[in-house]
């Protein structure tokens, strides 16, 4: 397994858990430190019917293993503008095979380039490399956690029980400094 020292993993038990808000919220108090944003659709095939049901957004519908593409608008409401809009100098969105994470994440770090923190939403990515730090967002109510945050749950370096609060950000934000994760404290705003 890889091993990422500057990357900054987000998981969670469920869909709608703050997963972006909690990534843009971190990006814009990690002031000035460069930070590179990664969301990470991952499914098991291509094409077909959608796994989420009904007809789906098309996300699944890509060519080969991977799809990766840079967001280049902070317009709308699409979770990778979303993530510019907070300071992320440039945000991508990762489309893929799950069995091909490794190659597409692989792909990612060569198209981004540079010394950054790279803030990513994916439990999946968790199966196939070793961040610095590796948050897992829980349900309160304790639902049925998606099969992949079962697999890598016990992986993860700090829980949020979902909803949170901007007391349990700086929570994270403390740990996230004396873990040594890519900023300097007086850069938290």
């Amino acid at each position: 397994m890889e091993r990422c020292g500057r990357l900054v993993l987000i998981g969670s038990t469920g869909r709608n858990s703050g997963k972006t808000y909690l990534a843009a919220e971190l990006i814009r108090r990690f002031g000035r430190t460069p930070v590179i944003a990664l969301k990470i659709t991952g499914f098991e095939r291509g094409g077909g019917p959608c796994p989420r049901g009904g007809d789906g957004c098309g996300a699944c519908n890509i060519d080969g293993e991977f799809c990766l593409a840079e967001e280049l608008s902070e317009d709308g409401n699409k979770d990778t503008a979303m993530l510019l809009a907070a300071g992320a100098r440039r945000v991508f969105w990762l489309r893929c095979l799950r069995s091909s994470l490794a190659k597409g994440f692989a792909a990612f770090l060569e198209q981004a380039g540079g010394d950054h923190v790279i803030v990513c939403e994916s439990n999946s990515l968790r199966e196939a490399v070793e961040p610095a730090f590796f948050i897992m967002i829980r349900d309160s109510d304790g639902g049925n956690p998606k099969p992949s945050a079962k697999r890598v749950a016990a992986k993860s370096d700090f829980t949020l029980l979902s909803p949170f609060s901007d007391e349990n950000i700086e929570e994270l934000l403390d740990t996230l400094y004396k873990k040594g994760v890519g900023f300097e404290k007086n850069h938290i705003t």
